[in-house]
């Protein structure tokens, strides 16, 4: 049976998943902005591969972050 603890719980997820997702938004905008380059234009048309690792290596740090600020 679901108890007013589970839904409760259920509901804090959702929130936090949905807070997550608009703080790694913000600052996926951020590094664009900040970038003195088009990252769009290095990855797409140049196949700026260190462009792309760079990129993911930072998004999954901030998602780490992130994930331990929600759970912790």
């Amino acid at each position: 049976m679901l108890t007013e603890t589970h839904i409760m719980q259920f509901i804090l997820t959702i929130v936090y998943s949905i807070l997550g997702m608009v703080v790694f938004a913000v600052a996926f905008k951020i590094f664009v902005k900040i970038s003195p380059f088009s990252v769009r234009k290095e990855i797409e048309e140049d196949q700026n591969t260190a462009l792309a690792v760079i990129l993911g290596s930072v998004l999954i740090g901030l998602s780490i972050i992130i994930a331990a600020a929600i759970t912790g």
